[in-house]
Formats: structure tokens, sequence, C-alpha cells
């Protein structure tokens, strides 16, 4: 069993929900995501998602483009990413995965990415801009190194949806709106028509991401899955407040693990 299927069937064992977080690497430098990270690893996150900055991000809202493009200004790089998260791995347990474009990978090299995923320490990707149905373009060599392909899934999925859900390995990630990422005050989706369907046909762990502001929504999210994802609003206090921000980052992750834990 993957680590990544792991963390959500210890939560799904106590009766629990999980808890994913999202970070733009390389935001403020490497040594500040690293702080940033092990905060919210110390706040009860438990899954990682480490963004990988991209010129073009296609799926994300405003605040994580800006971060992306402040991140690469910066001198990010995929190299520079991967001995981040060797470094990190050295005393820190929590799944890492990794949410990225298909052409970052295809320029650096899928074979040499995929090794580097698992010297380093990734234990899955999610990568938005890729079609279910070319899933097949990386999923040989992500299995060989034993990297989880993550598939997404939205409520415009319609009939593929079941399809989606019986494939999916590591999680599925359930994408709550149409549109980019971004916290938002509310949403038009039906979800329960649209979790009926996923929880008919998934073999894995689901979550819910893409617009989830704070721990009330985190909340009322998570009764409907297996966990809940919160990106946006975290990179948000980040790009607020910078050489700060850790220790606000610990204070709302503990918040979002409290107000799910009370679900």
């Amino acid at each position: 069993m993957s680590k990544v299927r792991e963390a959500f069937d210890k939560r799904i064992k106590n009766k629990q929900k999980a808890l994913v977080t999202y970070i733009v690497s390389g935001d403020y430098g490497y040594e500040k995501t690293k702080e940033n990270i092990r905060a919210m690893v110390e706040g009860g996150s438990d899954l990682i998602e480490i963004g990988v900055p991209f010129s073009d991000p296609i799926a994300e809202g405003v605040v994580i483009q800006e971060a992306s493009q402040q991140s690469l200004l910066q001198g990010t790089t995929l190299v520079g990413i991967f001995e981040m998260v060797k470094e990190l791995k050295e005393d820190i347990e929590t799944p890492f995965v990794m949410m990225m474009y298909l052409n970052t990978i295809y320029r650096f090299g899928t074979e040499r990415f995929f090794s580097l995923c698992n010297e380093c320490g990734i234990d899955g990707v999610i990568v938005p801009d890729m079609p279910f149905e070319e899933k097949e373009e990386i999923q040989g060599i992500a299995t060989k190194h034993g990297v989880d392909n993550i598939s997404l899934v939205t409520p415009t999925s319609h009939d593929r949806i079941a399809t989606i859900a019986k494939e999916a390995e590591g999680f599925l990630y359930c994408v709550s709106s149409i549109g980019v990422t971004g916290t938002r005050s509310e949403f038009e989706t039906d979800f329960n028509a649209f979790f009926d369907v996923i929880k008919k046909n998934a073999k894995i762990p689901c979550a819910v991401g893409f617009g989830i502001s704070g721990p009330e929504q985190a909340k009322k999210m998570s009764q409907y899955c297996d966990g809940v994802i919160v990106g946006s609003a975290i990179v948000k206090i980040i790009r607020e407040h910078g050489e700060e921000s850790p220790k606000l980052v610990k204070e709302f992750v503990q918040s979002l693990r409290n107000a799910i834990d009370e679900a």
C-alpha cells in the first residue's frame, strides 16, 4: 500500500478525516518553504502538496499565480525543490506529493523525474492539465518508481466520473467547482449527487479541494468525503506575512484540523 493511501487509511480507521495542505515551493525561498512545511506538519496536516511553480499555471487563481511568479523570479528550480524535499524527509514521515504541470515533467525528462521522486521522497504526483484519458503518458514510469499518479475528477466530468473513480490510485482529488483554485464564499455544486457517483465507484479514499477558505468550510466539506484539501488560503498567509508566516501557517492548519475533527 502506498504512503499516500496509508495516510488516509489511518484517519479513516479512527473515524476521522484527512487534512491535505498545499504550498508553492520557493515562495520566499527554499528555507522559508521548509519552515512553512514543518509548520503544516506540526499543525496536523496528513499530506503535503508541494506546488511546483510554473510560468502559466492555468488551473490556479491569482494568489497561487503570484506566488509561482515570485518563486520563479527568485530562481526556484525542480532540482532545487528535490533537494529541499530530500532534506525535509530526513525527519518528516508525512507523505509528500507534487502538484505540477505536464510540460515541466516532459522538459525535465520523465524517467529522470520519477527516479528523483523515488530517491528524494515524493510519494505521488498531481498533474491538473493532464486529461485522465492521457494518463498513460506517465503512468508506466510512475508505477515503476512507486509514485502514485493521482487523478482529478470534477463536477463536469459527468459520465467519466465513474471511470475515473474506479481507476484512480493514492486518493481521488475531487474538484469542488468549475474554475481555478482560490478561496470561495460559497459553492454551487450539488455535492450529494457528485459524491454519490464517486462513492459508488471509488476503491480508494477521496478528498475535496479548490476553494476551501477556512475552518468552517473545511468542516462542512469534510462530511462528503474522506478528506479536505486547502491551498490558496495557506499561500495567501505566506504571501501576506512572508518571514513571519510559519507561526501563522501552523495556527491556521491547527484550526482546520480542529474543525474537521469536530465534524
